[in-house]
């Protein structure tokens, strides 16, 4: 009787092991890191025409799936970087200039916002003045794009663990006496305002206010910073056990778009794959992280046209100093990759993030 009970004891014993270890063990099926880089402006065109410049030798098309993105806003057929941004961050469709509000000027929540109430580490690096309009989705909740002031406050209380960009005198040099650096040491955040220091950057916050505006153009030299940031941005944040979300943006391909400068384009370009080869890297090494590379929208109307083939030379046109109406492409690449295909709406990419993290909690 006693060797019965004992065996019975053993069996109950292992039985709760197990269940504890299982209950202990991370969700596999759950994506526990999100890379999601945005390459403003960036239309199927551009990196074709900048794929052909380095004989198709792009990180881009190691991405695994494909989604076409429909961009348009919710009060034109044309988008701007800001409604794009938001839609992309929240899920919700918005008006041309408005950030982080619906059309009704209601905040609302962002993947980032929603990833640090599940307890993950958040970060943003964009090649523009931090509180520009894609970034600035991200985090703040305001009306008009324009508001850089109240944006550049709202970073203070956003919790976000790491921010590298430009945009140093938007929190230093302010028409209302505030100096924002000083509130940001004041929270905890470890504040650089160079290049050369985002490499040995340490600490769980990061203010990486790296020009006084925004970065130089690549043309003008301003080197790995993207790349570097990004690598940085990932280190930090991947210390957090629970994994963490990063939003990446090559802001300037946009500003070669607008100003119909193909090699204005082509270099931002590529320096912005440099970054996305770092996060596909990363994620092959670590199998929880989905890396999702989009457009906001296309700019330039930029076109391929008929016959510009010469000796495998692409001549570009551009029919727009604007941004066009044109649907972009998506690539994922890592854990939920499969869950983007076919025709979607900007809208989606903040679902299927959603969708990827199996966040508990509701949306509020």
């Amino acid at each position: 009787m006693k060797r019965n009970i004992s065996a019975l004891a053993l069996l109950t014993l292992i039985t709760i092991g197990f269940y504890s270890n299982a209950q202990n063990t991370p969700d596999e099926n759950r994506t526990k890191n999100i890379i999601l880089m945005i390459g403003d402006g960036m239309g199927i065109p551009q990196l074709y025409y900048t794929m052909t410049a380095v004989a198709d030798n792009l990180n881009i098309v190691r991405s695994t799936n494909t989604a076409i993105v429909v961009t348009r806003s919710a009060n034109d057929d044309v988008t701007d970087s800001a409604a794009a941004g938001t839609a992309i961050a929240t899920g919700t469709k918005t008006n041309n200039g408005s950030i982080g509000v619906d059309t009704d000027g209601k905040p609302v929540k962002s993947i980032l916002k929603l990833a640090e109430e599940n307890g993950l580490s958040t970060g943003v690096v964009a090649t523009s003045d931090v509180t520009h309009a894609t970034p600035a989705s991200f985090i703040a909740n305001v009306a008009n794009r324009g508001q850089a002031s109240e944006i550049a406050a709202q970073f203070i209380s956003s919790g976000v663990d790491v921010f590298i960009g430009g945009g140093y005198d938007t929190f230093a040099k302010r028409k209302d006496g505030k100096n924002l650096v000083d509130s940001l040491k004041a929270h905890n955040y470890q504040v650089i305002t160079s290049p050369e220091e985002v490499a040995s950057a340490k600490g769980d916050k990061v203010a990486g206010l790296l020009y006084p505006e925004h970065a130089p153009r690549m043309l003008d030299g301003r080197g790995d910073m993207l790349s570097t940031s990004t690598a940085k941005a990932i280190e930090i944040l991947s210390q957090n056990d629970k994994g963490f979300f990063l939003m990446v943006e090559g802001s300037q391909i946009d500003w070669g778009g607008h100003d119909n400068n193909i090699d204005y384009i082509r270099t931002e370009l590529l320096d912005f794959d440099k970054a996305v080869g770092v996060a596909l890297d990363y994620a092959q090494k670590n199998p929880q992280t989905l890396v999702i590379i989009v457009a906001d929208h296309e700019t330039g109307g930029l076109t391929l046209v008929e016959h510009s083939v010469t000796k495998g030379k692409l001549e570009p046109e551009f029919s727009t100093e604007h941004h066009s109406a044109s649907p972009v492409a998506l690539y994922a690449f890592g854990k939920g990759a499969d869950m983007f295909k076919g025709l979607i709406d900007n809208t989606d990419i903040f679902k299927l993030m959603l969708n990827a993290y199996q966040f508990k909690n509701s949306i509020k």
